[in-house]
């Protein structure tokens, strides 16, 4: 995830590593903020693969600043991430906003619509957070307010991302003309 957020951020324009923090901690800082101790690490290691390129400005005020930006072979590997999601970026709800935020990279309409119908898919199959035997169980089956909770929140999120899928989907395959 944080792999990707960096690679969709430095797309649309080069950064420095305080800026692109900022950014990625705005998108997913929510579930687990990304600390430097994190993020440097995997810059360089992103830019040793040759992902990314790193160049020295002057500071305004003090130290020289290390501006990130996306080599080609970046920009081919963000595409290639994006039109091919592991299994996990589609099921897990925050890996999944990481790849949404940046699917508009990914120029081909086609291939946007087959990542959005494998998420349709996914939401498609009967599932809970709890379950009886193997069946999932509905919120009104529960007895459990906390859990009922859970239920029916997680029930109106699902029907509004179908929502969006299915009106998102259908503009994408719509003919042209």
């Amino acid at each position: 995830m944080l792999e990707l957020a960096i690679l969709g951020f430095l797309y649309a324009a080069p950064l420095h590593g305080y800026e692109l923090r900022k950014r990625i901690n705005a998108l997913t800082g929510h579930v687990r903020p990304v600390a430097e101790s994190t993020l440097y690490p995997a810059i360089k290691r992103m830019e040793q693969a040759g992902l990314l390129a790193r160049a020295t400005q002057p500071g305004a005020v003090a130290a020289p600043r290390h501006v990130l930006t996306l080599t080609d072979e970046g920009r081919r590997e963000l595409r290639h991430r994006l039109a091919e999601p592991v299994q996990r970026d589609i099921t897990d709800e925050n890996r999944w906003f990481t790849v949404l935020a940046f699917l508009r990279h990914l120029e081909d309409p086609g291939a946007q619509s087959a990542v959005l119908r494998r998420r349709l898919a996914f939401l498609e199959e009967p599932a809970s957070f709890f379950y009886a035997d193997d069946r999932p169980l509905r919120a009104e089956e529960v007895d459990d307010p906390f859990r009922r909770g859970i239920l029916t929140i997680a029930r109106a999120t699902s029907r509004a991302e179908l929502a969006w899928l299915r009106s998102t989907l259908e503009a994408l395959e719509a003919p042209a003309g």
